[in-house]
Order: structure tokens, then C-alpha cells, then sequence
């Protein structure tokens, strides 16, 4: 009996992971940062979250969801409210509709469209956050983050790949 509710829960685990981990990052502001020549440097993990499961498993994380867990980011990392919401659903926007027009989906045509539509929305940002807030934001510092957070998507991708089969197994083994 009592394997058989911890199986339950890994199950449950399992089959919720991205939208836990999408609120993880968002409540914690998690990122990985480094500095280099005197500027700050990080990895955009929601950025990567949010494009491949959209992409590949949308049913696994709701726009609304993606939509709160902005606004939670915004507050966490006090940026005005909305910023964050408005980014992530335009990369939800973009990666739906790279879903509904891929025809043979692979590793390399997800990674090329994902910097491109990180791109688009890091300049989204900007233009949001210094014209229309006048907050301090370095062009460059948020265009060198970007690109390493496209350097990064291959492994998070083989990474929820993974996480993906052992779901599909749990769901199989029913």
C-alpha cells in the first residue's frame, strides 16, 4: 500500500515537474551568475523552461500559469509588474507557433529558433524596460546573457528529453 502512494506521488512528480520548476525559478529568481570584465552575467533558465515545454509537451504548462509565475518574477527580482508576464507569453506565443509549423522537429532547428526568439524578446525587453520605465538596463550585458542562455538549451533540452520518457513510461506503465 504504501509503495504503491509513493509511486503515486513520483508519478505526480514526474508529470508536474516543468510547472514546479517553472515555479521554482520564478520564486527564487534562480540563475546562475557570473562576473566578466566588471559586468554581471547569467543564464536565463525560465527562458529555456517555458520554450522547450511549450514546445514539445504544452500541455504540461498552462498560459496562465506562465502569466503568474511572471508576475511572481517580477516582484522577486523588482522589476515593474507585467515586464516578465509580457516576455514570457510572447515566448509562448513564438514557440506555439514554431509548434504548429515545424514539420520534423530536431535539436538543431529547436536550438537556432530558440536564439532567435530569444532575441526577440531580450530586445522586447529592453525596449520595454528603458523607454517605457526608464529602468538601467546595459544592451549589451542582456544580449551577452541570451546567448549563453542558447548555449545552454541543447543540455536543458536532452535534460526535460529525459524527464519526458521516464513520464511517458509512468503514463505507459498505467
Amino acid at each position: 500500500m504504501a509503495k504503491s502512494n509513493l509511486k503515486k506521488i513520483y508519478h505526480q512528480f514526474i508529470h508536474t515537474f516543468p510547472l514546479l520548476f517553472l515555479f521554482f525559478l520564478a520564486f527564487t529568481g534562480f540563475d546562475l551568475s557570473f562576473f566578466l570584465f566588471g559586468n554581471n552575467y547569467s543564464f536565463n533558465f525560465i527562458y529555456a523552461v517555458i520554450f522547450y515545454w511549450v514546445l514539445k509537451k504544452p500541455d504540461r504548462l498552462g498560459y496562465g500559469l506562465i502569466f503568474l509565475a511572471g508576475i511572481i518574477n517580477d516582484v522577486v527580482q523588482n522589476f515593474p509588474i507585467g515586464i516578465s508576464s509580457i516576455n514570457y507569453l510572447f515566448l509562448c506565443a513564438i514557440s506555439a507557433f514554431i509548434r504548429t509549423r515545424t514539420l520534423m522537429p530536431s535539436l538543431l532547428y529547436d536550438w537556432i529558433l530558440f536564439l532567435v526568439a530569444i532575441l526577440i524578446i531580450s530586445s522586447v525587453n529592453y525596449i520595454n524596460l528603458t523607454l517605457i520605465f526608464d529602468y538601467p538596463i546595459k544592451y549589451g550585458t542582456l544580449m551577452f546573457s541570451s546567448f549563453i542562455t542558447f548555449l545552454i538549451y541543447p543540455a536543458l533540452s536532452k535534460l526535460f528529453e529525459k524527464i519526458t520518457i521516464i513520464d511517458l513510461r509512468e503514463e505507459n506503465a498505467k
